[in-house]
């Protein structure tokens, strides 16, 4: 865990300018997501976008399949949202995404907050 516990510093550290770079909240969630992507990968993370994660039900495989924002380093799961009313649904949302990636760490970055300080959540499986 240590490893995810570096890499969030850094994923936190990057979202927080990336908030401040576009000026705060107002814009639509997939800006704020293109533009973290661009400043990990200024530092040398691996970013990959919009991953689709397939959801088995009793055998089959659904039609539609989970989509996540960000998997950093193969590691670190983040969620970005844009939003002024924060819900703890993200939470939940993020800890499906976790257990059926079978990661242990995942960040949600409210980018629609004033400081992007108080729209960061950590959630953690299996910890």
């Amino acid at each position: 865990m240590k490893q995810e516990d570096e890499l969030s510093r850094t994923i936190i550290e990057c979202g927080i300018e990336t908030h401040r770079s576009l000026g705060g909240p107002g814009l639509l969630e997939s800006v704020y997501e293109e533009a973290l992507s661009w400043e990990l990968k200024e530092r040398g993370l691996l970013v990959q976008r919009q991953v689709t994660l397939p959801i088995e039900y009793k055998g089959n495989i659904l039609g539609n399949p989970l989509r996540i924002d960000l998997i950093i380093d193969e590691l670190v799961i983040v969620e970005c949202k844009a939003v002024s009313e924060y819900n703890p649904i993200f939470e939940a949302q993020v800890l499906t995404y976790l257990r059926l990636s079978d990661l242990k760490l995942g960040l949600v970055l409210n980018f629609g907050m004033k400081l992007l300080k108080n729209g960061i959540h950590r959630v953690v499986n299996g910890l």
